[in-house]
């Protein structure tokens, strides 16, 4: 079986016995918490986030301006979605169409040509081999 045993570190106990006067006396003059409640402008933008700022042009437009911004911007994304979504199908559609008509008809082409080609050199040979004995019987002759 284990057993625990706590253990206190000294220089804790000392910053805690430190901790336990009254710090927070209102009746003293402490430059230090008088500056951090101040309303220094300053200071203020120096912990102001662009997070801050935007939140804060909310209250500078009017609700009615606000809802027809909302709705235009809500229009602009919904139309730029359904266009992006549009043109993604048409080049899966364009691509699908290519591999299964195209590529055939690419290879069956290729096909068709050296068909041609090779009847081609089949018919030139053929007419050679008839000048030839055209010209041994012209000879003869």
């Amino acid at each position: 079986m284990v057993k625990l045993e706590e253990v206190e570190d000294e220089a804790f106990v000392q910053e805690k016995n430190a901790n336990d006067e009254d710090d927070w006396d209102t009746d003293s003059d402490d430059s230090s918490v008088l500056s951090s409640t101040s309303d220094d402008p300053q200071s203020n933008l120096e912990h102001e986030t662009i997070f801050d700022r935007i939140t804060a042009l909310k209250d500078a437009v009017p609700p009615r301006q606000r809802a027809r911004i909302n709705r235009a911007a809500s229009s602009t994304r919904d139309w730029s979605w359904w266009g992006v979504s549009g043109l993604a199908k048409g080049a899966w559609l364009f691509g699908v169409s290519v591999m299964l008509l195209g590529i055939p008809f690419t290879v069956a082409l290729n096909e068709e040509q050296q068909f041609a080609e090779e009847e081609r050199r089949q018919t030139l040979q053929r007419d050679s081999n008839d000048v030839g004995l055209f010209d041994i019987l012209f000879r003869l002759f």
